[in-house]
């Protein structure tokens, strides 16, 4: 499938996982709900005709009320870009000093979304991260061409695209909410999509994720009449999520591997099995076997250690 993608930037983005999830859900005779909409890459690929989505981050919210209002199009993002591309490669700093000025000016309590898609996209590594006052505070990329004409049309195509799916309220509703408000709203003929932080993982997002968050997402599936969906990780080449086994083992779960290029610790940037934890019937997809690889065993080390002695050796005698 062509997946559609969105405008708004962030790491972790589902795109190339989207034709899986997908693949997995069933459909539903309700609404496609998301409390933890992030980009929204997920659910504007499910072409449901009614949605419920959330997100905590309002930024992200008010952005696509006001596509959905028609009060953001593609033309003014054109020109914005355009207008707001050229200072930045005009600017002092290598183009740090405007995009000081655009930070600035949206922590200063303006919150234009025109300013929050420049700065998820002209911002370090595609991240999106919020300090506790909600201010950005993600450095620049140091590309002062960054908002290149190619890459101003690709901005513009992406908008377009999503501003022909978002449908009018009440059919599309967005919600600036806590996911324990969005969830109880589901029915028996929904289908619940999670994406929550990933616990355990240096996920940038709007506030946070803790055990807490994780247990009460938990109770909370555990208890809804809705289908659900829910992504997380299972494990990398360090460790497992231990959330697996402590909460979400009881359901059925699909794992396929997946590459993240999260942040700038070298775990994060390795590849990663990727999990759908569902409380519905998962036969006929594939599942794979995705253990946790075996710790070496004491003599194993020995022999590893003895081993490279010995290469040491014979490199000295050289």
């Amino acid at each position: 499938m062509k997946v559609v993608i969105p405008p708004i930037k962030s790491q972790g983005i589902k795109t190339k996982l989207v034709p899986w999830i997908i693949d997995v859900a069933p459909k539903m005779s309700g609404r496609w709900i998301e409390p933890f909409l992030g980009t929204g890459v997920v659910a504007f690929n499910t072409r449901y005709k009614k949605t419920i989505l959330n997100d905590t981050n309002p930024h992200i919210i008010k952005f696509y009320k006001l596509v959905q209002e028609h009060r953001i199009t593609a033309s003014l993002m054109k020109q914005y870009l355009e207008n707001e591309g050229k200072l930045l490669r005009e600017a002092g700093n290598n183009g740090y000093d405007h995009y000081l000025t655009v930070r600035t000016r949206f922590n200063s309590g303006e919150y234009s979304p025109f300013d929050f898609i420049f700065l998820s996209r002209a911002g370090f590594n595609g991240m999106m991260r919020f300090g506790r006052k909600g201010n950005w505070n993600i450095p620049f990329c140091k590309k002062p061409d960054r908002f290149a004409q190619a890459y101003i049309t690709k901005i513009i195509n992406q908008l377009s695209a999503i501003s022909q799916i978002i449908s009018p309220e009440p059919d599309w509703q967005f919600y600036n909410k806590l996911f324990s408000e969005i969830i109880p709203l589901a029915t028996e003929n929904d289908i619940i999509y999670c994406d929550p932080p990933y616990f355990g993982r240096h996920a940038d997002y709007y506030n946070g994720w803790t055990e807490k968050d994780e247990k009460n997402l938990f109770h909370l599936l555990s208890e809804t009449k809705a289908k659900f969906i829910l992504s997380t990780w299972h494990h990398n080449d360090w460790r497992e999520n231990e959330m697996i086994k402590k909460y979400w083992s009881k359901f059925n779960i699909i794992t396929k591997p997946h590459f993240y290029h999260n942040g700038g610790n070298m775990e994060n940037r390795r590849e990663m099995v990727e999990a759908l934890v569902c409380n519905f019937d998962i036969t006929g997809f594939a599942q794979r076997n995705h253990g946790v690889k075996e710790k070496a065993s004491a003599k194993q080390l020995e022999l590893e250690l003895v081993t490279g002695a010995y290469a040491e050796q014979r490199v000295a005698a050289y």
